[in-house]
């Protein structure tokens, strides 16, 4: 992995957003607790081996340059190579939510002219999954393909998710949306970093679009491999998915697959205090961060970091993010609370599991 770099974009929006990303890019949101969805595609690189990332910032950075900083917590505070926080472009024409917009990438020539690299791995951060990269390098070296992309087959419909059609496993056709069965795109290739240099040239009429809708007509000629990943893998896209994916991780084996012994989701470190469980509180089946303490009953949720659940309150099937109070005798179930909220005593926030009820930041 010495010839390889890796480049995250964070310069996207969901195509039907909500209150949980008015204020933060998608790549920020919390996630279990005590992750943000950043880590995974930055750990996953990581763990491979890569030492030099950059990553294309929106124009709302803030959480995320607090969350990484310097890149010290991935060991990416380097003399040589490191973690390089690059520009986005104002969004292009394109409709249809790119996530490799060739505008963010040609403004960044300079991160790929500067490398001597040979290859390049590409990821967003909307995809929750651990998976040793070295896997899918090996693969696009050994079949000599000029690009490989990382795919799984969709277990039910996603308009949000990228779809490729295949003849075996090359790429001759690019959709947007999945149905199930369909292969999807699990938004991670790796593609020689001459070529990308060649496509800048080659598609710089059209840079308003994403690379995979620039190079629609070209797959003729140009060598799209895919390789299938087996794994547990979720897209996280609008709030539904968000919840189905954290409560997800509340099974044991899901969790295994995402927490591996020896590949670890690498996240910024906190100083805080251990969860404080005390005498009457009542947990069940509950992900809960440092620094929370439960007075009450919780279950089937996951709790972030400094979460108070005072006596008589009740959590049921929900995600609760950083320094909320949950009052005596509130009730939260089926919803997401965002952080710095209060819930007031008596109080119930209720929604279903097929429609989340969600509470917006409280102030900070």
């Amino acid at each position: 992995m010495e010839k390889v770099i890796g480049l995250i974009t964070c310069n996207y929006s969901a195509k039907s957003p909500s209150a949980l990303v008015e204020s933060r890019p998608v790549a920020s949101m919390p996630f279990l607790g005590r992750y943000r969805l950043v880590d995974f595609p930055l750990s996953n690189m990581v763990n491979a081996g890569l030492r030099t990332v950059g990553m294309v910032m929106p124009y709302n950075y803030r959480s995320i340059i607090d969350h990484v900083g310097s890149g010290k917590d991935w060991n990416l505070d380097r003399k040589n190579g490191g973690l390089f926080v690059l520009p986005g472009s104002a969004f292009g024409t394109s409709r249809t939510g790119a996530r490799f917009l060739l505008r963010d990438l040609v403004h960044n020539k300079v991160f790929f002219t500067r490398s001597k690299s040979d290859y390049v791995i590409f990821s967003t951060a909307n995809f929750v999954y651990n998976m040793d990269l070295n896997e899918l390098y090996d693969a696009h070296v050994a079949s000599g393909a000029d690009v490989t992309v990382l795919t799984k087959q969709a277990s039910g419909n996603d308009a949000d998710v990228t779809g490729f059609e295949l003849d075996g496993s090359r790429v001759t056709g690019v959709k947007h949306g999945v149905s199930f069965g369909d292969t999807a795109f699990l938004d991670c290739f790796v593609i020689s970093r001459q070529l990308l240099l060649d496509m800048f040239d080659w598609y710089a009429a059209t840079d308003y679009l994403d690379l995979f809708e620039a190079m629609g007509n070209d797959y003729g000629r140009v060598n799209v491999q895919a390789y299938n990943f087996d794994g547990y893998a979720a897209a996280v896209f609008n709030k539904k998915s968000y919840y189905r994916s954290n409560m997800d991780a509340l099974d044991p084996r899901i969790n295994a697959e995402l927490f591996p012994e020896g590949r670890f989701i690498k996240t910024k470190a906190h100083d805080t205090s251990p969860a404080k469980f005390e005498v009457g509180s009542h947990v069940t089946n509950s992900l809960v961060s440092a620094g929370c303490r439960i007075f009450g009953n919780v279950g089937d949720s996951i709790l972030g970091r400094n979460v108070i659940v005072e006596s008589g309150a009740t959590i049921r099937g929900s995600v609760v993010m950083q320094d909320c109070v949950i009052k005596s005798g509130a009730r939260v179930e089926n919803a997401i609370v965002d952080r710095n909220n209060v819930v007031p005593a008596g109080t119930e926030l209720r929604g279903t599991p097929e429609d989340v009820l969600i509470k917006e930041k409280g102030r900070e």
